[in-house]
């Protein structure tokens, strides 16, 4: 059991906003195709498991694990020509770190009201 709610805790950590150094990260969920230019002007299609924003000293980065390449991979938001979410078809070729930011603070708004739905089912604990 214990270990269960330890697992648990540590889920729940990974949805929390944060402040990494200068960086404020932001958990963001879902499965993106990226249309991205990488630093030499290559373009690619990159297809990932998006798990935080990350805002920092002059740039933002989309993290998350890059399904193609079996790894945690960071991509600069202004490199990302077009996005699109593999869930719902959404295609986003303007404003994306706009819409990057509104759909971290759309998860975010989401978890906050499942604590307090959670919290009124659970009532007051005993000490």
């Amino acid at each position: 059991m214990v270990e269960r709610q330890d697992a648990f805790v540590e889920r729940q950590d990974a949805f929390v906003e944060r402040q990494d150094g200068a960086w404020r990260v932001l958990p963001i969920e879902g499965r993106f195709e990226l249309v991205y230019e990488d630093g030499k002007g290559a373009w690619s299609v990159r297809r990932i498991q998006a798990h935080e924003l990350k805002i920092g000293p002059g740039r933002v980065l989309l993290g998350g694990t890059d399904r193609d390449r079996d790894g945690y991979r960071g991509f600069r938001a202004d490199r990302i020509h077009r996005l699109t979410d593999r869930d719902t078809g959404e295609r986003v070729e303007r404003a994306i770190l706009d819409w990057l930011i509104r759909r971290a603070d759309a998860a975010r708004r989401a978890r906050a009201a499942a604590r307090r739905r959670e919290a009124r089912r659970s009532g007051p604990r005993a000490a």
